[in-house]
C-alpha cells in the first residue's frame, strides 16, 4: 500500500513536470514577436534564432540518454527542470543579439533534455504502478501549452514583457519544486559481478531507423 500511494504521488509529480514544460513552451510563443522591434531584427534573422533553439533541443537530446544512465533519472530530471525556470527571463532580458542566440540555445537545449527525462520518467511510474499514464502526461503538456499561451498572452498584455516572463518563472518554479520531492526513488538494479556496463552508441547504425526518422 505504501508502495502504491508513492507510486500515485509519483505520477501526480511527472503530470507537474509535463506541465511545467508545457507552459514554457506556450509562454515563449507569445514572446516571439515582441523580439523583432526590441533588437530591431528582421523575420529571416528571427527564423534564424529559432532554428538555434531547435539545434539546441535536438543536439541536447542526442546526449540526454547518457547523462541519465551516468548520473541517475531523478536527478537530470530535477536539475533540467530547475534549469528551466531562469531560460525565459534570460530570453526576455537579454541585452543584445549576441546574448539572445545563446540564450535561445539555452532553452531549447534544457527544454529538449528536459522532455526526455520526463518521459523516461513517466515510463517508470508506469512499471510501478502497472498501468499507463504516458497519454495523460502528454496531455498535461498540452494543457500547460494553453494555459501558457492563454494567460501569458494576457499577462503580457498587463505586465509587459519582463513582467511577463517573471511571473512565468515563478509559475514554472511552484510546479516543477512542488514535485521534485515526490519524484520517485531509482529502482535497485542487480548487475553480475564483474559485468561490464553495455557501450551506448550516440547515433544508430540501422538504415531503417534512420529511414522512419525521416
Amino acid at each position: 500500500m505504501q508502495i502504491d500511494r508513492q507510486a500515485q504521488r509519483a505520477r501526480w509529480a511527472v503530470a507537474a513536470m509535463f506541465m511545467a514544460n508545457g507552459l514554457a513552451t506556450g509562454i515563449w510563443a507569445t514572446q516571439i514577436p515582441f523580439l523583432l522591434p526590441r533588437h530591431q531584427i528582421t523575420e529571416s534573422t528571427l527564423g534564424l534564432l529559432i532554428l538555434v533553439l531547435g539545434i539546441g533541443a535536438v543536439s541536447a537530446m542526442l546526449f540526454s540518454g547518457r547523462l541519465i544512465v551516468l548520473f541517475g533519472l531523478r536527478r537530470v530530471l530535477t536539475v533540467f527542470a530547475l534549469a528551466m525556470i531562469p531560460t525565459l527571463p534570460l530570453i526576455v532580458f537579454a541585452p543584445t543579439l549576441w546574448l539572445l542566440a545563446p540564450a535561445m540555445a539555452a532553452f531549447g537545449a534544457i527544454a529538449g533534455s528536459m522532455d526526455v527525462a520526463m518521459n523516461a520518467q513517466a515510463v517508470e511510474v508506469e512499471r510501478r504502478l502497472g498501468r499507463a499514464i504516458m497519454s495523460a502526461s502528454h496531455g498535461f503538456w498540452s494543457l500547460g501549452g494553453f494555459v501558457g499561451g492563454s494567460v501569458g498572452s494576457y499577462a503580457i498584455v498587463k505586465l509587459g514583457a519582463e513582467g511577463q516572463s517573471l511571473l512565468a518563472a515563478l509559475a514554472i518554479g511552484c510546479l516543477v519544486v512542488g514535485a521534485m520531492a515526490f519524484l520517485p526513488p531509482p529502482l535497485p538494479q542487480a548487475s553480475p559481478e564483474g559485468a561490464l556496463a553495455p557501450k551506448h552508441q550516440l547515433f544508430p547504425r540501422d538504415f531503417h531507423i534512420w529511414l522512419l526518422g525521416s
